[in-house]
């Protein structure tokens, strides 16, 4: 499996930014340079409790801190991604991650596949269950039960892009020989990109749904150890673990000089890959402008698929 190189997308700012070009440059720079994905982030709306960000025990972070305030500018990541769609033809649409339980499950997926179709099958759904109990609370759910509503809306998805007609029955929702049509052009459906820590809601998820790991919290600094359980438990489901992606990073920080140190942060790429990481988001500094944000990204790119054996 050849590694991949993502980059995010900054679909939010603290205040109004007057413009989004910017953002958009970057997505086309992407394209022109080789990389393979670009993401986006998802928050619908905010509570003042933001420290929960930070709370890993209701699905934040360890240490971590919200990048904006309650007010904060945020774009709904389909919409961003269907226009970054149409300007581009290569790079792969991700959502890094995208609280799919907010959205009623079969507009959902009638969206995804519209995207993917109009896209030529560029899409990747990342999906999670998010930190913040106000947004499960807005939109009418239960914040305690999400686990479960996010493997429900899952479950729609994958039958309806996957049966036509399709039926569903659950303690949440029920039809029966529902046409929800086009389907999308990959084989299967969308990949699923599940995130979160390794424990066994997430375990689960990952058997019945995952083509992709994303990891979050503590994992993020080692998914090696989660990797062999996640092999362990889709064996025990009947899956193999052929053409299962996972993510790692990539950051690459400026030296005393100015210049991107590449060679530091591409010397852990190697035993990364060997131990089983197969994509890699990026971080950089990267300067204003296409061309010269194309031209910054084309050399990272050249040379993390030299380090990557690719």
């Amino acid at each position: 499996m050849t590694p991949a190189l993502s980059l995010h997308l900054v679909n939010f700012a603290v205040k109004d930014p007057g413009s989004w070009q910017p953002m958009f440059d970057k997505a086309l720079a992407a394209e022109r340079a080789g990389i393979d994905r670009v993401t986006v982030s998802d928050h619908v709306v905010f509570g003042e409790n933001l420290e929960a960000y930070g709370n890993p025990e209701t699905g934040g972070m360890r240490g971590s801190k919200q990048p904006t305030g309650p007010d904060g500018q945020w774009l709904e990541p389909m919409t961003v991604l269907s226009v970054v769609a149409g300007m581009t033809k290569r790079v792969r649409l991700g959502t890094g991650v995208l609280q799919a339980a907010l959205r009623r499950p079969i507009v959902l997926a009638k969206t995804c596949a519209t995207l993917d179709v109009l896209s030529g099958g560029r899409l990747d759904l990342g999906i999670g269950v998010g930190w913040q109990r106000e947004e499960y609370e807005a939109a009418g759910l239960s914040f305690d039960g999400r686990g479960p509503l996010l493997d429900d809306c899952l479950d729609v998805l994958q039958n309806a892009w996957r049966n036509v007609p399709s039926d569903h029955d659950s303690e949440f929702l029920k039809f029966n020989r529902i046409y929800c049509v086009p389907q999308p052009v990959q084989p299967g459906g969308v990949p699923i990109w599940v995130s979160g820590t390794i424990n066994p809601r997430t375990l689960r998820r990952l058997a019945r749904f995952g083509s992709a790991w994303i990891p979050w919290g503590d994992d993020i600094r080692d998914p090696a150890p989660g990797l062999a359980r996640i092999a362990e438990v889709m064996a025990e489901h009947g899956r193999d673990m052929d053409g299962f992606r996972t993510q790692g990073n990539l950051m690459v920080r400026a030296g005393d000089d100015g210049k991107l140190d590449l060679a530091k942060a591409l010397e852990p790429v190697a035993a990364q890959v060997e131990a089983g990481i197969t994509d890699f988001a990026l971080t950089a500094p990267l300067p204003a402008g296409q061309d010269a944000a194309a031209e910054v990204l084309a050399g990272i790119v050249d040379a993390f698929h030299k380090a990557a054996g690719a």
